[in-house]
């Protein structure tokens, strides 16, 4: 039961549901988007928010903050009926907003007259803040700590109206004075409170500039009220050395040094003290002035300062690097050059100028600002040092990740719970983000490109030379390389696999055999880095990567051939294609309109497939729905451990969005997500290939039953320029005119071809291309000639790409090795994620989320170039639309180089800007 209690929507839905570490926030209050970032505040858009506080249905939000972010509002909004704002972790939502997940709208404001004004108020009146920065609720009474003010004001009541004055103020003796008693403080004193809490009739200030926190036993109810008691001092009149270049490290359990934050669970009390880098636990309510706490979190001991203490070094050792010992981080990442254990510079032990500490269900939240995370302790610590159980803001605990990302953190300032929903303030981020638990089952990068799901590192090793028994070949992989003073190279580490020629052998048998010792190492299951195919045709050991994404790019390739004995020479010869495996990318960074694969593991109580022959895709199918940013997704397919889902098109205008899956059992029990990151990105295109083929077998298709040739117009356009096509004898040119482009050039040799009686000519989508394409149907069309040229010391480059026109296949029938793609041949490939389109009529109405491209569009090209590689050289894109009756699939044309040679696994990918597609691979023989 303890599950409903904490978790008020988990009798709804399913009790396994938690927090986890590195999850997005599921809801943002203060921005359009996660990532706006928008300084124009209003009752909509925060500043660099700070404080915050949950009671009575209410948000309570300090909108100003002291580590310089920007802007600073100087007042306090609430967010009354709260839970009339923020939809439920179980609740369906509406596409009613560009984000639906962006909530929140305050009610009141206090400090100032209304929400667009953000006036500093230098005079201190009742109703005037400069600079508040914590704020505190109990239902009843709000108090604010008007830090620049040196004050905290107290209102007996929740205010109902803007800018209603406060009823009493503590920390001056009135409502217009501002002034300190010196550097020697008193019960009745304040200086830059930077924290407030109410629990249980007692209110509590964090003293910040005097190195203390003040409690006192009741609510003060009239001006200038004296505390009952001080903590970090010995009592209310210590002298503060206010340089804090000449302050002492006085640390010790009864010490505070800029204590930011303090907060009580009714039987703790918990003091954030930010200059000595922890967090202080006092298991009971201090009754006495100087009381000493039981429990550092943050440090290995009471006497402890240092910011992320993960490990020490001997000052005196001269070991070179210095040898590590644990502090906190007791968990080795690795080794040094001498082979001593190193240790992290942070980890879930350790914080950095912590902010705020909140404990709820018995849980600890406590705000690790310098380190941009939240960590969370599953039970209030008893000993110190404890390490935490999750950490949000953060994928892990030795990872500062700090950005505007829905999964990211900006020095985090202060935390609420409202029983549901954990509320961070992500100052320099200008917004408020809400966290709720749920099932953890989409791991961290769990929604992928569809088409590429992985963009796996590749790498070769090509043989050659000649058969002499005797000769070996030995390829590490995962080894490391060293040479020394008389150049010698050394391998160690890794995994070897030798094989010796035998007089018998033929460069086909020895890259099977080697593929074979690959794949059968570690009883059969092979190498743990790589997988080898061997490529008759071209004498290669193909390795691809079982290391996901960019892993694989460092994988070591080491190849060694040795002898058949010292008096000969080896005439075997074995080459890497680098000391590394190489094109190993990032498919969890998205582009609007892709088609992605949210994987994971129980994510849906159904499996079930959309009807494609729809003009819509549903938006919830067998009662499962994923959400982007609060939009209902369209879905493709459905199943526990995948869920395809289309991107919508309108998310091009951020960088980061939240995803998470909500699906219905039968029964109406309700499973919701914890919330993932997704990385928004202008373009990442993936290639669709045959499932289970290793190496990625490509989904390619013979384009044209036509014979084909492409010419290609580059350079730039100077009047008097003349550029020619021929066709077999006849020649078609064009003079260049004054304001020509490259496109006018080609458009106007492109209407000129068209009136020969054996080619047509169109232009190309991509680049500045003219192809060509014979009249006659089938391979009479082949081997007619054709030559492009331009006039002497012309600026326009005219090259033929080929010199007759072929390749005519039976078109749309697939690519196969009984069916091989040829050189110069057009292909079709189809992909998704390329991005934005612009259409060529500006017709943008019909690119519409969830809804197929309509058949007879026009033809569409992406926003972001692109460009292609197949088999090693470029293949020219003739263009790249949006294909007709689909949703967002791109159907890419390609001129295949006219001197490919033959190779059964000719690797061909994609790529727009700094992007790379997967790689898939298409039989390509000559002489077809």
């Amino acid at each position: 039961m303890k599950c409903i209690s904490i978790f008020l929507f988990c009798a709804a839905a399913v009790c396994a549901a938690d927090f986890t570490t590195g999850q997005a926030a599921r809801l943002v209050i203060g921005q359009t988007t996660f990532t706006s970032q928008d300084s124009n505040s209003s009752d909509t858009i925060l500043g660099a928010a700070s404080g915050i506080a949950y009671a009575a249905d209410t948000l309570f939000v300090a909108d100003s903050n002291r580590v310089g972010a920007s802007p600073s509002n100087h007042r306090v909004l609430l967010y009354q009926n709260l839970s009339g704002m923020l939809p439920r972790p179980t609740d369906p939502l509406t596409y009613n907003s560009k984000c639906p997940a962006c909530v929140g709208q305050a009610t009141l404001v206090l400090g100032q007259p209304d929400f667009t004004t953000a006036t500093l108020n230098f005079a201190a009146t009742s109703t005037s803040l400069r600079l508040p920065t914590a704020v505190a609720s109990d239902g009843v009474h709000l108090v604010v700590g008007d830090t620049d003010h040196n004050r905290v004001l107290i209102w007996n009541r929740i205010p109902t109206t803007n800018n209603a004055p406060a009823d009493v103020v503590v920390g001056q003796p009135n409502f217009t004075s501002t002034s300190l008693p010196g550097n020697i403080p008193n019960a009745k004193s304040m200086r830059g409170p930077q924290g407030v809490w109410i629990q249980n009739g007692r209110l509590y200030v964090a003293d910040t500039q005097n190195n203390r926190v003040l409690i006192f036993n009741r609510i003060p109810t009239s001006n200038g009220a004296a505390a009952d008691v001080v903590l970090g001092q010995p009592d209310f009149t210590t002298f503060v050395e206010p340089d804090l270049t000449q302050q002492k490290n006085n640390v010790a359990a009864n010490q505070l040094l800029n204590p930011v934050a303090v907060s009580s669970d009714g039987v703790h009390v918990f003091v954030t003290d930010l200059g000595y880098n922890r967090v202080l636990i006092w298991n009971s309510i201090p009754t006495a002035n100087g009381q000493a706490a039981d429990v550092a979190v943050g440090q290995p001991d009471l006497v402890s300062s240092i910011a992320n203490n993960a490990f020490s070094t001997n000052p005196t050792d001269t070991t070179v690097p210095p040898i590590q010992t644990p502090v906190l981080c007791t968990s080795s990442n690795g080794t040094d050059t001498n082979s001593h254990p190193t240790y992290p510079n942070s980890c879930n032990a350790t914080v950095s100028f912590p902010r705020f500490a909140l404990a709820a269900g018995n849980r600890l939240f406590i705000a690790d600002g310098g380190n941009d995370r939240v960590l969370l302790f599953n039970n209030i610590p008893t000993t110190n040092g404890a390490s935490a159980d999750m950490v949000i803001g953060q994928i892990g605990g030795s990872v500062n990740q700090a950005s505007d990302a829905a999964d990211s953190l900006r020095t985090p300032m202060s935390l609420a719970w409202d029983g549901t929903n954990l509320y961070i303030s992500d100052s320099y981020n200008r917004r408020i983000t809400v966290y709720s638990v749920g099932e953890n089952t989409v791991p961290y990068a769990g929604v992928r490109n569809a088409a590429s799901l992985d963009i796996t590192a590749r790498g070769r090793v090509t043989i050659t030379g000649a058969i002499q028994a005797a000769d070996s070949i030995d390829i590490n992989i995962g080894g490391t390389q060293s040479t020394d003073s008389a150049g010698k190279v050394t391998t160690t580490g890794g995994a070897d696999y030798k094989y010796t020629v035998v007089a018998t052998d033929t460069i086909g048998t020895i890259v099977t055999a080697l593929a074979a010792l690959i794949n059968a190492a570690n009883s059969n299951v092979g190498d743990t880095n790589v997988y080898g195919t061997p490529d008759l045709a071209t004498g290669d050991v193909l390795l691809t990567s079982r290391k996901p994404g960019t892993d694989g790019n460092a994988i070591t390739v080491f190849v060694t051939v040795t002898a058949a004995s010292s008096a000969t020479l080896a005439q075997i010869v074995a080459a890497a294609s680098g000391s590394t495996l190489s094109g190993g990318g990032d498919a969890a960074a998205i582009a609007p309109g892709s088609i992605v694969s949210v994987l994971g593991t129980n994510l849906s109580f159904h499996t079930a497939s959309a009807d494609t022959t729809q003009n819509a895709l549903p938006t919830k199918l067998g009662g499962t729905q994923v959400y982007f940013n609060g939009i209902p997704a369209p879905l493709v397919l459905v199943s526990p451990e995948k869920v395809n889902a289309q991107i919508p098109w309108e998310l091009g205008d951020t960088t980061s969005i939240n995803a998470y899956v909500r699906s219905e059992s039968d029964d109406g029990t309700v499973m919701v997500t914890t919330p993932v990151a997704v990385t928004i990105v202008v373009a990442n295109p993936g290639i669709y290939s045959q499932p289970d083929t290793v190496p990625s077998v490509g989904i390619v298709y013979h384009a044209s039953s036509y014979a084909s040739g492409v010419v290609s117009v580059d350079g730039s356009a100077t009047a008097g320029d003349t550029a020619t096509v021929g066709i077999e004898d006849r020649g078609y040119t064009y003079t260049v005119q004054t304001g020509d482009t490259l496109d006018a050039i080609r458009n106007a040799l492109v209407n000129l071809i068209n009136q020969d009686p054996k080619v047509t000519a169109t232009p190309s989508g991509e680049f500045d291309r003219i192809l060509l394409t014979a009249r006659v149907q089938g391979p009479e069309g082949n081997g007619l000639p054709y030559t492009a040229s331009a006039s002497s010391s012309a600026t326009v480059i005219m090259t033929p790409i080929g010199t007759a026109l072929c390749c005519a296949a039976i078109a749309n029938s697939k690519v196969t090795p009984q069916s091989p793609a040829v050189p110069g041949e057009l292909i079709y490939v189809y992909a998704t994620g390329l991005g934005v389109p612009v259409l060529n009529d500006g017709n943008k109405d019909l690119i519409q989320t969830g809804i197929q491209y309509p058949a007879g569009g026009p033809v569409t090209t992406p926003a972001s170039f692109v460009n292609s590689i197949a088999g090693g050289k470029t293949a020219d894109v003739i263009s790249a639309t949006l294909l007709p009756g689909s949703v967002g699939l791109y159907q890419v044309l390609l001129h295949l180089n006219p001197d490919l040679p033959t190779d059964p696994f000719s690797q061909l990918t994609i790529a727009q800007d700094i992007y790379v597609s997967n790689i898939v691979t298409l039989p390509i023989v000559t002489g077809q």
